[in-house]
């Protein structure tokens, strides 16, 4: 099965996830309408990546889909609240995302972090849920490594220290860049991509070393696309990067040198995955994916 099919194939599964969760939600408590309409829009259009790298790294293990369906759509509830926080005014003060407003826009900044605080919560529900895993000790090894992932020591700690560097005159050096996108974007793909193995209580190094070079390099590639992309295929701005003095590759760099750089990262990621064999396919061309990919 190609990559393309098989992201179709993951997103449609975790949309129609998602969907019958929300409903559930309705109909044991119809008053809480509103913010289970704004999760349900926040969770739209999405990409699907961590949750397809949830399920193909469980695929690789051996877990049924029927398990590993739990946990993708926990991580991609998580992204989701990510995003609508990190649309705020007092974030990024972004206007559009995923090519529609973004929620404070189309709510307010209290629904706003009110959903965010609501998919956070609901990540870790599915996660924990006992379909996910009959095994208590498999269900508790996610819900912790999705908390260091998701909390101060992971991406909340990039999204900090990527506000920290706006308000420094200087441009930040590589490593410091690294360490942002470590934690703002590589920490929940690392979760996503080691998850499978962790369902199947196998080692989950080789993954982990893939999913670090592959979310380098998709952080590379956004960083490209919002100085150089098409905004209608964006469904954002171009240009904001810049504009409000983003810590990127591209500005520490220059252009050819990042792209140069998500090109040696991507080699790195599906090298990591050698004693896969053939297997392991469709998570090298995701890395591929990563730094072709125009949205």
């Amino acid at each position: 099965m190609s990559f393309a099919h098989s992201l179709a194939r993951v997103a449609s599964s975790v949309n129609a996830h998602l969907d019958l969760v929300f409903d559930g939600f309705l109909a044991r408590q119809g008053d809480a309408a509103q913010i289970v309409a704004a999760m349900r829009y926040a969770c739209a259009r999405g990409k699907r990546l961590r949750a397809f790298l949830v399920m193909e790294s469980a695929r690789l293990h051996g877990v049924a889909e029927a398990q590993s369906l739990w946990p993708a759509a926990g991580v991609e509830a998580i992204h989701a609240y990510s995003l609508v926080h990190d649309d705020l005014p007092c974030m990024d003060d972004d206007d559009l995302r995923r090519g529609v407003p973004t929620v404070h826009r189309v709510w307010d900044e209290t629904t706003a972090v009110l959903t965010g605080d609501a998919l956070q919560a609901l990540g870790f529900e599915l996660v924990c849920h006992s379909q996910c895993s009959p095994l208590g000790d498999v269900r508790a090894t996610l819900a912790h490594t999705l908390a260091q992932a998701a909390g101060a020591m992971g991406m909340i700690r990039g999204q900090a220290l990527d506000m920290a560097a706006q308000a420094q005159p200087a441009v930040p050096n590589e490593a410091q860049i690294a360490a942002i996108q470590a934690g703002k974007t590589g920490a929940l793909i690392a979760w996503a991509a080691q998850c499978g193995a962790r369902m199947a209580q196998a080692d989950s190094t080789a993954l982990g070393l893939y999913a670090r070079a592959l979310g380098r390099a998709f952080q590379i590639r956004d960083d490209i696309l919002n100085q150089e992309g098409d905004a209608l295929r964006l469904g954002k701005a171009v240009g904001s990067d810049a504009v409000a003095g983003k810590a990127t590759l591209v500005a520490a760099l220059g252009m050819e040198s990042a792209k140069s750089r998500a090109r040696a990262l991507v080699q790195e990621a599906q090298d990591a995955l050698s004693g896969y064999g053939a297997a392991a396919e469709t998570l090298r061309a995701a890395a591929r994916f990563a730094i072709t990919r125009e949205s």
